[in-house]
C-alpha cells in the first residue's frame, strides 16, 4: 500500500512538473512573439518616417544628386591616379566643397575637359574663317583648359579658406590664453573657442575635440589639425604647444607669447598690403581715370583746334 503511495506522489510531481514546464515554455514563446512583435513595429514605423524624411528632400538631392556622383565617380576611375593623396589633401585644405572625393573631382576634370573639347571642336570647326592650324589649336586649348580650370578654382577655394584661417586666429589666440589663465584645461578652453566662433577655424578646432575624444593623443591631434589647415602660423601654433605639452612648459605662457606673435604677424601682412596698394592701384588709374581726365582738360579744345585747320 506503502509503494502504491509512493508512486502515485511521484507520478503527481511528475505530472506537475511537465505542467510547469510546458507552461513556462509556452509563456516564453508569447513573451518572446509579443517582443519580436513589438520590435517589428518599431522598424516598420523608422523605416515609414526614413521612407518619409527622404520624400520630404528635393527631387535634386533623392535622385540628380545620387546619379550625379555615381558618374563622375565613374569619370574619375578612368584618369590618373598619381596625385590622390594631394588632391584629397587639398579638398580637405579646402573645406570639402559638396562634399567632393578625388575620385568625383577628378570626374570633373574629365567631364569638363571633354565637353569642352567637343563645344570648342564644335565651334572650331565649323567657322570657315579659321585654317586647320587654328582649328586644332582651339580644339586643344578647350581640352586643356577644361582640365585646368577645376584645379585652379579649387586653389582659389583653398586659398580663401586659408585666408579666413590666418583672420581669426590672432582673436581665437587671445580668447584661448584668457581662458587658459583663468584657470581653465586647454581642452575646455578650446570648447569655449569653438562656441565662441562659427568659422573655419573653429570648425577645425571642433574636428580636433572630436579627434581626441576618439582616441588621439593631443599631439596628434594638433599635428592633423596642422596637415588640415597646412597654414604656416597653425603650424607654429602647433608645434609650440605640442612642445610645452613635452617639456612641461606653462601653456598660458607659450598661448600669451603665440597671441603676440599673431598679433605682430597681423599687423605686418597689413603694412605689406598697404605699401602694395599703390602698385596696384596704378594700373587701374592709367586704364580708366587718366582718358577721362584728358577728355575733360582737352575736350573743349579739340573742336576749336579743329576749326582753326590743325
Amino acid at each position: 500500500m506503502g509503494i502504491v503511495l509512493l508512486a502515485a506522489f511521484i507520478s503527481t510531481l511528475i505530472v506537475i512538473g511537465v505542467a510547469v514546464f510546458v507552461s513556462s515554455t509556452l509563456t516564453q514563446v508569447q513573451k518572446t512573439a509579443v517582443i519580436e512583435e513589438r520590435l517589428g513595429q518599431i522598424a516598420r514605423r523608422q523605416s515609414e518616417s526614413l521612407q518619409n524624411l527622404e520624400l520630404q528632400e528635393p527631387f535634386y538631392q533623392r535622385v540628380i544628386a545620387p546619379l550625379v556622383e555615381s558618374f563622375l565617380a565613374s569619370l574619375g576611375k578612368l584618369g590618373p591616379q598619381q596625385n590622390v593623396e594631394q588632391t584629397r589633401l587639398n579638398l580637405i585644405r579646402a573645406g570639402s566643397p559638396a562634399g567632393l572625393t578625388p575620385v568625383m573631382f577628378m570626374g570633373i576634370r574629365i567631364g569638363l575637359a571633354v565637353f569642352l573639347l567637343v563645344a570648342m571642336g564644335l565651334f572650331s570647326f565649323n567657322s570657315s574663317d579659321l585654317d586647320l592650324s587654328k582649328k586644332l589649336l582651339y580644339t586643344g586649348m578647350g581640352l586643356i583648359g577644361g582640365f585646368i580650370l577645376p584645379g585652379a578654382w579649387l586653389g582659389n577655394k583653398m586659398k580663401a579658406r586659408q585666408e579666413e584661417i590666418v583672420k581669426a586666429l590672432p582673436d581665437a589666440l587671445d580668447l584661448l590664453t584668457v581662458s587658459v589663465e583663468a584657470g581653465l584645461g586647454f581642452d575646455i578652453a578650446l570648447q569655449r573657442v569653438t562656441a565662441k566662433w562659427e568659422s573655419e577655424l573653429g570648425r577645425e578646432f571642433k574636428r580636433m575635440l572630436s579627434d581626441m575624444r576618439l582616441g588621439l593623443t593631443r599631439s596628434q591631434a594638433l599635428k592633423e589639425l596642422s596637415e588640415r589647415t597646412g597654414v604656416d602660423d597653425v603650424q607654429t601654433f602647433t608645434s609650440a604647444v605640442i612642445q610645452a605639452d613635452q617639456l612641461g612648459v606653462s601653456i598660458a605662457k607659450i598661448l600669451k607669447i603665440q597671441s603676440e606673435q599673431m598679433r605682430s604677424r597681423r599687423r605686418q601682412r597689413a603694412e605689406e598690403k598697404g605699401r602694395k596698394a599703390p602698385v596696384l592701384m596704378l594700373l587701374p588709374m592709367v586704364l580708366f581715370i587718366f582718358p577721362s581726365i584728358f577728355v575733360i582738360i582737352l575736350g573743349p579744345a579739340v573742336p576749336k583746334m579743329m576749326v582753326s585747320g590743325f
